[in-house]
């Protein structure tokens, strides 16, 4: 082999390395985002509030409903025969 094409190897595998590093980087920052419990909890938190902006209806209707089950197992250990 020559010199200049050993030169173009040795410049090629470098240049497959950088590549190859540039790509395990953005795969592992997607990761990192896709684990971020801070944020997904701060989207999920907007989500829900714009949600509720949109259509507050279902939001209270579930919230009476969760109350109601609530008052009725807590009614039911208090009274309830055991």
């Amino acid at each position: 082999m020559s010199e200049s094409s050993a030169s173009e190897v040795k410049n090629a595998a470098a240049q497959a390395a950088a590549n190859i590093r540039n790509e395990l980087g953005e795969t592992l920052d997607a990761i990192e985002d896709k684990f971020d419990v801070q944020k997904r909890a701060s989207e999920l938190s907007e989500k829900v509030q714009r949600s509720y902006e949109e259509n507050p209806v279902p939001w209270i209707v579930g919230a009476t409903a969760a109350v109601i089950v609530i008052g009725g197992l807590v009614a039911w250990a208090i009274f309830g025969d055991d």
